[in-house]
């Protein structure tokens, strides 16, 4: 009973229908098969904009090659202090970029506090040429914590973003998930509230590794497709991933699986809401919560899987996926009510 992360889940039957018919006979090579184009097509009309669309297999490729095209070597990128960017990619960002400062920013529930940025930026500037230009905010959502931004929030830092005339990037890893809970089209969560590039995930949410970048503002496309060449990341047989890509948004399959995770998450905080301290909202398809260490140990003797959490001993994270199992989710919470009887 598999709840330590949605990277672990086996990949949606779907999806991998998709990956064996793309196998019939021969397709062109480097991204200029028909599954790369239609999946461009399908953006283009899911966002209801032009948009540039860039195939990739890894999240990492995506916020890093988004950070290249927006920000400059002696540039500085502002993200929250746990997001992926910052504590995750083992220094990517800044090796794609040649050089750029990362800089932390705090903010509950992990998202970046909006007086926080506003502070940063009002004060940059002062030591002139010797200090990193900001040049690029970087948003996760859903966040590290598992919440996700409100679409207020987004417009707020839309503003902001626009004052200083600054690249907006959201590394959307779990981008379906979030809108399952926004509850808005694709557009209002994304280019209409401000993002100029998008990661937009789909190997957490049920597909073998296909990710993408989505780039809506011509500003920030310049020789994307080198770039992505030059980081290694240009499959020759690009097929198989966009085949996925392709499936994944068909008939609304990838909101469906996000909603599934969603409703799991959801299942499970409120039937131990009473049992369980919970340390972030949940709004998502992940639940932190603080647990009697006895009752993790129990729970882990019963088979249950998930993560301690780094530097405590009594915090899990729960992660619930596309092919969680109700009768499991089920079984957790009858396990931790049967202990917190």
């Amino acid at each position: 009973m598999n709840f330590r992360s949605d990277n672990e889940a086996p990949v949606n039957q779907h999806i991998l229908e998709a990956i064996i018919q793309a196998n019939q006979g021969f397709e062109e090579s480097y991204g200029y098969d028909r599954y790369s184009e239609q999946f461009t097509q399908q953006c283009q009309q899911l966002f209801q904009a032009w948009c540039e669309v860039l195939p990739l297999t890894t999240g990492t490729a995506a916020n890093s090659i988004a950070m290249a095209l927006s920000c400059p070597p002696y540039g500085a990128i502002l993200c929250h202090e746990d997001a992926h960017l910052n504590r995750d990619e083992c220094g990517a960002p800044e090796f794609y970029t040649a050089g750029a400062k990362i800089v932390p920013l705090p903010g509950e529930h992990g998202k970046i506090d909006i007086k926080a940025l506003q502070t940063f930026l009002a004060n940059s500037g002062v030591h002139g040429e010797h200090e990193s230009m900001p040049a690029t905010i970087s948003l996760t959502q859903c966040t590290e914590s598992g919440t996700v931004y409100s679409l207020e929030e987004l417009k707020a830092i839309k503003a902001i973003k626009e004052q200083y005339g600054l690249a907006l990037h959201m590394d959307g890893a779990r981008f379906a998930n979030a809108l399952c809970t926004l509850q808005c089209s694709p557009a209002e969560a994304t280019w209409q509230a401000g993002i100029d590039l998008l990661s937009f995930g789909a190997t957490k949410n049920g597909a073998m590794m296909a990710e993408a970048l989505i780039v809506f503002n011509t500003k920030f496309n310049k020789q994307i497709k080198r770039l992505r060449k030059r980081a290694g990341h240009l499959i020759s047989k690009m097929r198989y991933v966009s085949a996925q890509l392709v499936r994944y948004v068909e008939n609304d399959l990838w909101l469906e699986l996000a909603h599934h995770a969603n409703s799991q998450a959801i299942l499970f905080s409120k039937q131990t809401a009473e049992l369980v301290e919970l340390l972030h909202p949940v709004e998502a398809n992940e639940v932190f919560c603080r647990l009697p260490i006895e009752l993790i140990e129990s729970l882990q003797k019963q088979g249950f899987e998930f993560h301690i959490w780094p530097g405590y001993k009594d915090v899990i994270r729960l992660v619930f996926s596309h092919a969680t199992q109700q009768s499991d989710t089920e079984k957790l919470i009858k396990a931790v009510s049967q202990h917190q009887a």
